[in-house]
């Protein structure tokens, strides 16, 4: 990524993906138990283990995201998190109410474009606007 402009659309990609993890993350913590009871509904096995991660994966996450802090090998934890949840909380397959079913179809692949932007965000990095940028060594005099 070398043109100016690119930087600037991956800074606003990086802000985009944030947004949904800030909200979802505040709102876990926000209603936490109705979370929990939401993930027991789910039969999502250690609820006592697994709720807490998540909450920390969405808010750590979107904060990391939105100052570019380590965002390659943040974008593969986001991405494997979100076809997770994709996969144990947006479970179509197991839905018999056509309408219920056919949220829960739209959600499932929502996850899964979510998953390849972050896996877009791997392959490109934060951007010129990012922490990981600022931190990046620079050329120089040959390391002398």
């Amino acid at each position: 990524m070398s043109r100016p402009v690119d930087f600037g659309i991956i800074f606003i990609a990086r802000l985009a993906l944030s947004v949904l993890f800030l909200w979802s993350g505040v709102m876990k913590l926000l209603g936490y138990a109705g979370f929990v009871g939401y993930l027991h509904s789910k039969g999502v096995p250690f609820v006592q283990i697994a709720a807490p991660i998540a909450t920390a994966v969405e808010v750590l996450g979107g904060l990391l995201l939105v100052v570019g802090f380590k965002v390659r090998p943040l974008a593969l934890v986001m991405a494997v998190y979100t076809v997770a949840t994709a996969v144990l909380g947006h479970d179509f397959w197991n839905i018999t109410d056509p309408a219920l079913q056919h949220d829960m179809v739209i959600h499932f692949w929502k996850n899964i474009g979510i998953a390849g932007g972050f896996l877009l965000l791997f392959v490109t990095g934060a951007g010129r606007l990012s922490i990981d940028n600022a931190r990046a060594p620079r050329g120089g005099l040959g390391g002398l």
